[in-house]
């Protein structure tokens, strides 16, 4: 499964790069920005950051701005390619490598902050991954994690009326739909979807749960989430499946 996740990523490593590096040359570089300080800290000095999953570097050379000293992983390595180059012409110091998020290789208590951003329902055992993510936090620190039900209409029958709903209105309004076969890879993922766990349990209420019986405390989930970052064309794309933010502390 690991294998068949890293294939997918590596032939979509170029593509979704620039999809995402839109964000560093538009609004949402600011808008993340303003969500950092609002959910995190007032102040990134001194932090230090591991960006899980860090794909094309996006939320690395954002925190790096703030002045955090980021980290950034990503188990595909054409993905950390894009991310060391990404990170060079915006003149930002960062650290790239590749590794596995269910298996950390840092120690305990290393970092003040652990940001992940579609990446937990993309996950063999995403239990497992948050149980490493807490191990290297410090005391106080935080995790952030933005993310979505991604395919549950596969299982559940309503969820699947009101994503069939949303694919006719987008066609209606003649918008590329990223989530039909029109797009590339798209099937290819919804394959790879049917045999991940999260793709059919309901979230983030597990989240919540798992979260709390590992340890986390004062975790906060905002639903309404995707209402502070996607744009109306993305409310429109993405509406059966809202990103959600969860913020917990060690």
């Amino acid at each position: 499964m690991l294998e068949e996740i890293k294939e997918y990523w590596s032939e979509r490593s170029f593509s979704y790069a620039q999809e995402n590096l839109a964000e560093l040359n538009g609004e949402k570089n600011h808008l993340w920005s303003s969500i950092f300080f609002k959910y995190i800290y007032d102040d990134f000095r001194g932090k230090k950051v591991l960006d899980i999953g860090c794909g094309p570097g996006i939320f690395s050379i954002i925190l790096s701005k703030l002045n955090a000293e980021v980290i950034g992983l990503d188990y595909t390595p054409s993905m950390i390619e894009c991310a060391k180059d990404n990170a060079l012409k915006h003149n930002t110091q960062i650290e790239f490598c590749v590794g596995d998020a269910h298996n950390l290789i840092f120690e305990d208590n290393s970092f003040d902050l652990v940001v992940s951003r579609n990446l937990t329902w993309n996950l063999k055992d995403p239990k497992k991954a948050y149980e490493q993510w807490y191990r290297v936090l410090k005391k106080g620190g935080k995790i952030f994690n933005a993310d979505a039900n991604w395919y549950l209409q596969l299982y559940n029958k309503k969820q699947n009326e009101i994503y069939k709903k949303d694919r006719e209105k987008i066609a209606k309004l003649g918008i590329p739909d990223h989530m039909t076969n029109l797009y590339p890879n798209a099937q290819k993922m919804e394959e790879i979807a049917k045999s991940l766990p999260l793709s059919k349990i309901e979230r983030p209420k597990w989240d919540e749960e798992v979260l709390d019986f590992i340890g986390f405390r004062q975790i906060a989930c905002y639903r309404e989430f995707y209402q502070e970052i996607w744009n109306e064309e993305e409310k429109l794309m993405f509406n059966a499946t809202p990103m959600f933010l969860i913020v917990g502390e060690k």
